[in-house]
């Protein structure tokens, strides 16, 4: 085919237009990949776990089990973890006889078993300290902090664990349930709950918002099951991370502080210093998914990267 039979066959080539929001699916699939753990980090974090639940099943259970009488829980557990990892949680359970054996002791018996669990481990990890709120036992490994929090199993699937605060009592905690509240919402709405909680997760590391990640998945779950749009895909994340800002700031308006902890029913309160980074947020999402709409997609990018850093590409 000559030159002008090339040009030709170009000219007469209807141009095809390919819609708006071209480079939300791209863009947001490629930032979900991003928050993943490398396999590396997973399998460095197991290797912790199973390590440390061996020292305490050799030591209250006679046993060098690397995966029994444990529960990971915490991100990990729950599956809602994103990179980099710096830590770890899980309740290692105890035998009832050792909660009867310390309860035979006089003073602050939560102290003293947060005591004992961290001289077991410090024999066997030097890098061992306990928390300041008195509820749980850190290990360092590595770029990895453990933080284990010895348990007794309750009848109800609860668990009591350590509060050293003010003499010392045990309180109750249901991480299964808090577990299953995610991911039944996950299954039901096409795994937009786990995807949302990631993404806010990264939006609280990068602009240090001071909320918890356990708050943010008491909202994200709260969010999501009164979202209309709840049941699509990928190409409406745009709009759910806008909409998710939003909704933020009218909970804070209405003056909805608190919520309610699943198993327990125990209120929570989650504070309001965290207003102002949610207005930010909602402001450049606006933005963003306005330049989305109409295709500005590296416009859009640098309106994301305001809000989640360099985790979510500019260009797609």
């Amino acid at each position: 085919m000559n030159a002008l039979a090339q040009l030709l066959l170009q000219t007469a080539t209807p141009t095809i237009s390919v819609g708006s929001w071209v480079g939300v699916r791209p863009r947001f699939t490629q930032f979900l990949a991003n928050l993943e753990p490398t396999s590396e980090e997973v399998s460095g974090v197991a290797t912790s776990l199973r390590r440390i639940t061996r020292c305490l099943n050799l030591a209250y259970w006679n046993s060098s089990s690397e995966a029994d009488n444990r529960l990971i829980v915490g991100s990990w557990g729950k599956q809602t973890c994103i990179r980099p990892p710096t830590d770890a949680d899980m309740l290692f359970c105890l035998p009832v006889a050792d909660y009867e054996r310390l309860n035979q002791r006089l003073g602050n018996k939560q102290s003293a078993l947060l005591q004992e669990v961290k001289g077991h481990l410090q024999g066997t990890y030097s890098q061992t300290d306990m928390r300041g709120d008195g509820q749980v036992v850190m290990v360092r490994l590595g770029h990895i902090v453990v933080e284990v929090v010895p348990a007794f199993m309750l009848q109800d699937g609860g668990f009591w664990i350590c509060d050293t605060n003010d003499g010392g009592r045990y309180k109750a905690t249901y991480p299964v349930a808090e577990a299953a509240r995610i991911h039944d919402s996950n299954k039901l709405f096409n795994g937009n709950t786990i995807h949302l909680i990631k993404m806010a997760k990264c939006w609280k590391n990068d602009c240090a918002v001071p909320l918890s990640s356990f708050h943010i998945e008491l909202l994200a779950v709260d969010f999501i099951n009164q979202w209309p749009h709840r049941g699509h895909d990928v190409f409406w994340y745009d709009w759910i991370m806008r909409d998710f800002f939003d909704w933020l700031l009218a909970q804070a308006r209405l003056g909805y502080w608190w919520r309610t902890l699943p198993g327990s029913g125990e209120l929570v309160y989650l504070g309001n210093e965290w207003v102002s980074k949610a207005e930010s947020a909602a402001s450049r999402a606006t933005k963003a998914c306005d330049f989305e709409r109409d295709n500005l997609t590296i416009a859009a990018g640098q309106e994301w990267q305001k809000i989640f850093g360099g985790e979510i590409p500019v260009y797609v």
